[in-house]
C-alpha cells in the first residue's frame, strides 16, 4: 500500500490570511485608522448600529463604512445618505470578508482622512468568526428576539470578539430573553468580554456604545 499525502488546506489558508491581517493592521495603524469589524445574524442591527453612531460621531471624527453583502447596495447606500463615504464589497457568495478582500477595498480608501472605519461584516454567526479580517477590534451584535442561548450554539464568534453588543433591548418586556443567562453563556466563553446593552430604536445605551469608541480611538 502506498502512503497517503495529507495536505492541510484549510490551515494553510488561514495561516496565509492571518499573515495578510497584520499587514493590514500594521497599514491602519500606521495611518491612525481604528477598525471595528461588526458581526451579527441577519436583522440583529448591524446598519442601525452604524447610523447611530455617525447620527454623533461624524462630526468629530472621520468614519467610513465598507458593507460587505452577498449583492445589494441598501446599507451602503443608507450610509451614504448618513453623510459619510461608504464602499460597497459585494462578496460574490462568500459568506464573510477576510483579510485579502479587506486589502482591496483598503486600496480604495484614503485612509488618512479616515479615524474610525467600520467593516459591517456579512450576517451571519458562524463563517465571519473565522477569518481575521485585520480589524483592531471584534464587535458582535445580539439582538433580544434572537434569544439567549446564541453563546451555546455559535461558541466561536463569542470567543473571538472583544464586546458583545446586546440590541433591542426595548423588546425585554415583551420577550422570553434572560439577560444574565446570556451574560453568563457570553464569559464562560470569554470571560474579558465587554458587554454593552442598547437600543437603536430608543437611543438606550448608544451613549455608552460611542463612549467605549471614542476610549478606543484615544487609546
Amino acid at each position: 500500500m502506498k502512503e497517503v499525502t495529507l495536505i492541510e488546506i484549510k490551515e494553510e489558508i488561514h495561516s496565509e490570511n492571518r499573515k495578510e491581517a497584520v499587514i493590514i493592521r500594521d497599514k491602519l495603524s500606521s495611518s491612525g485608522t481604528y477598525m471595528v469589524n461588526i458581526m451579527s445574524s441577519p436583522g440583529a442591527g448591524k446598519t442601525s448600529l452604524i447610523l447611530k453612531t455617525i447620527e454623533v460621531l461624524k462630526d468629530e471624527v472621520g468614519i467610513c463604512v465598507v458593507e460587505a453583502d452577498l449583492d445589494s447596495m441598501v446599507d451602503a447606500e443608507k450610509v451614504a445618505a448618513a453623510g459619510v463615504e461608504s464602499l460597497q464589497m459585494k462578496t460574490g457568495g462568500f459568506c464573510h470578508v477576510d483579510a485579502f478582500m479587506m486589502r482591496k477595498s483598503l486600496d480604495a480608501l484614503d485612509l488618512e482622512r479616515i479615524d474610525l472605519l467600520f467593516l459591517e461584516n456579512v450576517g451571519n454567526l458562524i463563517c465571519p468568526a473565522q477569518a481575521d479580517t485585520g480589524a483592531h477590534t471584534n464587535v458582535v451584535i445580539l439582538s433580544v428576539p434572537e434569544g439567549d442561548d446564541k453563546p451555546l450554539k455559535y461558541p466561536l464568534i463569542f470567543r473571538k470578539c472583544e464586546t458583545l453588543v446586546v440590541n433591542k433591548i426595548d423588546y425585554l418586556s415583551v420577550a422570553d430573553f434572560n439577560m444574565e443567562a446570556l451574560k453568563q453563556r457570553a464569559r464562560v466563553l470569554n470571560p474579558d468580554i465587554n458587554i454593552i446593552e442598547v437600543s437603536c430604536r430608543t437611543g438606550e445605551g448608544i451613549d455608552i456604545w460611542v463612549e467605549w469608541l471614542r476610549g478606543k480611538l484615544r487609546s
